[in-house]
C-alpha cells in the first residue's frame, strides 16, 4: 500500500536531548509536521507546554511543527523516522520502539558511534534490531546542535545504500539553512562519524597539554590519514572521507570546544582522571575507541592515534607516556 500524504509529510524523532530536539526544528523549518518523542513522560508534557528543552537546549525554542511526544502509539503515523539516541543504547531502543514504527517507514541513524561488545556499525545494529527488510539510512557531518536548532547554516550527509531513497530523504529533510547532500557510501559516511570522535579527543588532549597549534594541526592531519586507511579497510569510498561526513566533521568536532569530545579530551590533557573529564555528560569517542582499535587491529590497519586515546581512557596508560610514545615512533614517508 502506497505511503499516504499526511504520512510522507511527517516525520518522527526519536531522541529528545539537543541534537534530537535541534534536528526536529530543522524538520519542521523543512515544512514537515514532526513527532518528537521522548522516554519520559514528565519531560515530554513540560516540552510540549513550554515550548522549550530547557535540559539539553535551553534558549532555543521549538518550532511549530514539533509536538512533543512520550506515547509510542504516536510514532505509528510518521513515514520517516530520525534515531537520534545514543549509539550504546540505540538496540534497546529499537527493540522497544519496533512494534510503534511503520513498516514502511525509513530509519535514519543520526548518532555516531560503534556498539561496544559486538564491535557493530550503527546500521549494522538497527538492521539486526529491527529485523529484516527495513530501509535504513545515516545522517553525519560537521554539525551542532545549538547551530542546527536555531537554524545556522549547516551541511551534512545522509547516506542510503538506496540512491534514489537517499536522494528523497535529503530532499525531505532540506531546509533554508540545513542542507543535505546525498551518497550510496553507507559505511564511509558511518566510519567518518565514529572515527572522529575518538580522534577528536585526541586533539582535546593536545589542547589541553599546551603543545601548541603547530601540534595540534599535525595532529589533526595524522589523525584523517588514520581515518582514511581505515575507511579504505572497511569498504568506504576516500571521496567520502574527504567531504562533511569525513574531513568537515573531523575539523568541526576536533577544533572547538563546543565538541564533547574536544571537551572531554582537554581535561584529560589538563590532568582530569577519564572519570573526571567526563563530568557525567557523554563523550562518545570514549565509549568507541576501544571498538575502532580492535576493528583496525583485525585488518592490520596501524591507527597510533586512536590507540593512544584508548589507553588513556581506560587507564591503560597516562597523557605524558602516550605522548612521549607517539614522538618516538620510526620516521617514514608521509603516505606510507
Amino acid at each position: 500500500m502506497a505511503m499516504s500524504g499526511e504520512a510522507a509529510n511527517q516525520v518522527a524523532v526519536i531522541g529528545g536531548g539537543a541534537w534530537g530536539t535541534a534536528l526536529a526544528n530543522a524538520a519542521a523549518a523543512a515544512g514537515r509536521d514532526v513527532i518528537l518523542w521522548l522516554r519520559d513522560p514528565e519531560a515530554a508534557a513540560t516540552m510540549a507546554r513550554t515550548r522549550v528543552n530547557q535540559r539539553y537546549l535551553p534558549g532555543v525554542t521549538l518550532r511549530n511543527g514539533v509536538r512533543p511526544t512520550a506515547a509510542e502509539g504516536d510514532l505509528a503515523t510518521a513515514g520517516t523516522v530520525l534515531s537520534v539516541v545514543p549509539a550504546q543504547t540505540l538496540r534497546s531502543v529499537l527493540g522497544r520502539l519496533e512494534g510503534a514504527l511503520r513498516e514502511d517507514a525509513p530509519l535514519v541513524l543520526c548518532a555516531k558511534g560503534i556498539e561496544r561488545g559486538s564491535d557493530a556499525f550503527m546500521s549494522a545494529v538497527a538492521a539486526e534490531a529491527l529485523g529484516p527488510g527495513r530501509r535504513i539510512a545515516v545522517l553525519s557531518g560537521p554539525s551542532f546542535a545549538s547551530d542546527v536548532a536555531r537554524g545556522l547554516p549547516t551541511a551534512v550527509t545522509l547516506a542510503a545504500e538506496d540512491g534514489a531513497l537517499a536522494a528523497r530523504l535529503a530532499g525531505l529533510l532540506s531546509g533554508p539553512s540545513f542542507r543535505l547532500y546525498h551518497t550510496d557510501d553507507v559505511r564511509g559516511v558511518e566510519i567518518g562519524g565514529a572515527g572522529k570522535n575518538v580522534l577528536a579527543i585526541a586533539s582535546g588532549i593536545v589542547a589541553g597539554r599546551a603543545l601548541g597549534e603547530s601540534a595540534r594541526a599535525a595532529l589533526i592531519a595524522r589523525a584523517f590519514a588514520e581515518l582514511m586507511r581505515f575507511a579504505r579497510a572497511y569498504g568506504g569510498r576516500p571521496e567520502t572521507l574527504m567531504g562533511l561526513s569525513g574531513l568537515g566533521d573531523l575539523v568541526l568536532t576536533a577544533s572547538s570546544p563546543q565538541s564533547r569530545n574536544f571537551a572531554f579530551g582537554e581535561r584529560l590533557g589538563r590532568g582530569a582522571s577519564p572519570e573526571e573529564a567526563a563530568g557525567g555528560k557523554l563523550a562518545e569517542g570514549a565509549f568507541t575507541a576501544a571498538a575502532l582499535v580492535g576493528l583496525a587491529r583485525a585488518r592490520d590497519v596501524e591507527m597510533p592515534v586512536a590507540e593512544a586515546v584508548a589507553a588513556i581512557v581506560t587507564g591503560a596508560a597516562g597523557v605524558d607516556d602516550v605522548i612521549a610514545r607517539l614522538l618516538a615512533r620510526p620516521l617514514k614517508g608521509e603516505f606510507e
